[in-house]
């Protein structure tokens, strides 16, 4: 009987012998290989634009305020600012197509922004935590806005002595900016300016959303 179970034992032995050698016999990067975890396939490049264009959308909602094409490369982490840019006026015509209260505009200086349409913006702007003009100085503000490039001499003829304190404070907060031509003070409104107010850079597009805007300031400004 234990002879029996001896010759067993052997046949076993033998049987598993070619199954090791042929192990033995396998290329080294295929034994590596078979040792290595199932590789996840890279994401395909479909998905890849659309996650570039998502991590877009999150950067401009969260930041509040333009941002500059080198600070969109590094959402992107990306060197490429024509990719960038691309990317982000490809999200430009993507919100052009929604019937949404949102929209997304290129600046210049190659910025970006996300910001409530024109339209909507008196309807919402009692909700915006900014720290809000009183009424003196954004009349003040909206007539210069309006009339500009203005003479400081002429704001304050026609907005009165307590001007001149809106005008510092105004520039004190970066929404004006005085230009000296000879003895002459030009003011105008800064980049800043438009930003905080979600307007175009332009002065004719800029006029017009003022008027949606400040209509009740422009109203009560007397004409120029």
């Amino acid at each position: 009987m234990e002879n029996s179970n001896n010759q067993v034992a052997n046949q076993n032995q033998n049987s598993e012998q070619p199954v090791a050698a042929k192990s033995e016999q396998l290329d080294p990067s295929e034994q590596l290989q078979q040792t290595l975890p199932e590789v996840q396939q890279p994401i395909d490049s479909v998905d890849k634009r659309q996650h570039n264009l998502v991590m877009i959308e999150a950067a401009l909602y969260v930041a509040g305020r333009p941002l500059d094409i080198n600070e969109l490369c590094s959402v992107l982490s990306t060197r490429s600012k024509k990719k960038a840019q691309q990317l982000c006026r490809d999200l430009i015509a993507e919100y052009a197509k929604r019937n949404s209260a949102i929209e997304i505009l290129e600046l210049k200086d190659e910025r970006f922004v996300m910001q409530v349409k024109s339209d909507f913006t008196p309807l919402v702007k009692r909700l915006v935590n900014r720290p809000l003009l009183s009424s003196g100085p954004l009349k003040t503000l909206s007539y210069i806005a309006y009339r500009q490039p203005i003479t400081s001499k002429r704001v304050i003829e026609v907005r009165g002595q307590h001007a001149y304190g809106h005008i510092k404070l105004l520039k004190d907060m970066g929404l004006v900016s005085p230009e000296r031509s000879g003895r002459t003070i030009v003011l105008k409104t800064t980049e800043y300016f438009a930003d905080y107010f979600g307007l175009l850079q332009d002065t004719s597009g800029m006029k017009r959303d003022l008027k949606k805007i400040f209509g009740d300031a422009l109203k009560d400004a007397p004409p120029s």
